[in-house]
């Protein structure tokens, strides 16, 4: 099969630039991506689009057992280094994206060769010992070319161990991320099987661990070259189930703690936020009464983990939907450095496991894979959904007096219509459907422990498919006679939730207006006489803003904590720690 992938390399060069040269094997991957194609060379014989069939027949073969054995085969080639062997069939990153390729072709071959296997080859010198590269990708166009935006899937595929740059020593990366990558060729088996509206692009990149340069060279071809990206799910260690000794907040509690039931999802800003709240809710209503297993998806406030990143946030930066899955508990920090680390992640035991008993057989397992299988299928839902469900409606929303009045302008005219409505948490708190209407009412949200309503809107297609939420939230603010007030622009800080808290708290604040005019934001914890006790750099994002804030062990009794925008204190609100 290697050889196979190999004949694809028919280098097609798209642009060439002093960092990169972005580089096709497939000369007809750039027109796939613009939908510049005829969809009916890579139809169906008999076409499966319907997205009930589509997710009852993959969580019906969604298998555990292979996703082990990609794993185990992942962990056999020693390391993945970026700059590691290119030359070996057995080690190294070379060895590692043939095999992903030829997993590609085999499941292209199972499937009426719809799936088109190539690599996305570019120039950047890592660690002074390698200047090319290759991102090991697959996609599957869709049956509407005009369709509005490809839907990306990508888990890296390198690995490390302590040091950086080295390109000799052990680096399994079991979990970080042959548990990623598993997932990913999992999901291109499965999904390859039906069709989609949508194009979906797997791709398991390459240099993540030393700064995500795989992503930021397909980003970054992607704004160059004008590439609609409807949504991006990275997957990034997903099959760990044991806290570890640390781990990056906000995280897992204590070590050796055990969470094979969550899954974190990550990311920020008005568009992202809004497409793990939409995630969460295709979930609940598509996978979960089929689940054997209920899984709690946690809507979490940061783009990642504290400190840390990932593949996701290349295409944030360039103004791209996008999110990221990892486990409820993480085994390290990465913090190779302190000489008191003893988890995995970063060394060279992330691991598979161990041979407890001697007999030839790792039955002490790190990377759980029944629960990998069930991450595998949220991430189905997820990017089958997305490749599916129909364009967001314009709606707009007004205060009429006791109730909220929706209006919707949809030129689908499809006639089903979701309302969601949340206070201060990440999470919608209540969803409500409406049909053969275009307007409506909906009760104000009337609770003594809230002070903020956000109101969205979604359509709903023949399916039951509900369409991404808008961006563009209707913001209330109720006053101390509980009437409320519309905040079209300007600044608002959110009371934090939960309050009073003992360890950590949801913060959120809201810019609106020009965005130039906001070059710093910063969030300042004080105590009652006014001490400056914490200062956390804030993000700029028109729209609403939020992190999980963590209380020094310090830290009890009453303290104040004000939105600083440009150095100048702008609304100030009291949480209490108990």
């Amino acid at each position: 099969m290697k050889n196979l992938a190999s004949l694809l390399l028919v280098c097609f060069a798209i642009s060439s630039h002093a960092q990169t040269n972005f580089v096709f094997s497939d000369s007809t991957i750039p027109d796939i991506l613009q939908g510049n194609y005829n969809a009916d060379d890579y139809a169906q014989e008999t076409v499966i689009d319907d997205p009930a069939i589509i997710f009852n027949s993959i969580q019906g073969e969604m298998s555990s057992v292979l996703l082990r054995d990609y794993v185990s085969m992942l962990e056999s080639f020693g390391t993945r280094h970026t700059s590691s062997d290119t030359l070996s069939d057995i080690r190294g990153i070379g060895a590692t994206r043939n095999w992903v390729m030829d997993k590609y072709v085999e499941f292209s071959q199972e499937n009426e060769d719809r799936l088109i296997p190539f690599f996305f080859q570019f120039d950047q010198d890592v660690c002074g010992l390698m200047d090319r590269h290759k991102n090991s990708c697959a996609i599957l166009p869709g049956t509407d070319p005009n369709s509005n935006g490809i839907i990306l899937v990508e888990a890296h595929m390198d690995s490390r161990c302590e040091g950086r740059c080295d390109i000799d020593c052990p680096a399994p990366g079991a979990d970080d991320n042959g548990s990623g990558t598993a997932l990913l060729l999992e999901m291109a088996r499965l999904m390859s099987r039906f069709s989609y509206e949508h194009t979906i692009l797997f791709m398991a990149t390459t240099g993540e661990e030393q700064g995500l340069i795989g992503a930021e060279a397909f980003a970054t071809y992607c704004v160059q070259e004008g590439v609609d990206i409807k949504a991006v799910f990275n997957n990034d260690v997903v099959g760990g189930i044991i806290c570890g000794e640390t781990s990056s907040p906000p995280s897992c509690p204590f070590e050796g703690a055990i969470d094979s039931t969550q899954v974190r999802m990550f990311s920020s800003g008005n568009d992202s936020k809004q497409l793990v709240r939409w995630i969460k809710l295709e979930y609940t209503e598509e996978l979960l009464p089929i689940s054997e297993v209920p899984m709690m998806l946690t809507v979490m406030g940061p783009l990642d983990r504290a400190g840390r990143g990932g593949d996701h946030i290349p295409f944030f930066d360039r103004g791209y939907r996008v999110m990221r899955y990892t486990s409820a508990n993480e085994h390290g920090d990465a913090n190779v450095d302190d000489p008191d680390y003893h988890d995995h992640q970063h060394t060279t035991n992330d691991l598979l496991g161990f041979d407890t008993d001697g007999d030839g057989v790792r039955d002490s397992l790190f990377v759980d894979f029944n629960y990998l299988a069930r991450n595998t299928m949220i991430n189905v839902i997820g990017a089958g959904a997305a490749a599916t469900g129909p364009s967001t409606p314009r709606f707009d929303f007004e205060i009429e007096g006791d109730s909220i009045r929706w209006t919707v302008e949809d030129p689908l005219n499809l006639r089903h219509y979701r309302v969601a409505r949340r206070s201060t948490n990440n999470d919608f708190d209540t969803v409500f459907t409406f049909q053969n209407a275009t307007t409506g009412l909906l009760p104000r949200l009337a609770t003594p422990f809230f002070d903020q309503e956000v109101i969205s809107g979604a359509g709903v297609d023949a399916d039951g498919i509900e369409s991404f939420f808008g961006t563009e939230e209707f913001f209330l603010t109720l006053s101390a006679t509980s009437d409320p007030i519309e905040d079209t622009s300007g600044y608002e800080l959110l009371q934090n939730a939960k309050n009073p808290f003992s360890s950590s708290t949801l913060i959120q604040y809201k810019l609106g207006g020009d965005k130039s005019r906001v070059r710093d934001v910063s969030i300042v914890v004080t105590d009652v006489v006014g001490k400056e006790i914490d200062r956390i750099e804030g993000t700029n994002y028109l729209g609403i803003n939020s992190f999980n804030y963590y209380a020094k062990p310090e830290m009890k009794g009453s303290y104040f904590y004000s939105l600083e925008i440009n150095g100048t204190v702008i609304l100030t609100k009291q949480m209490i720690i108990l």
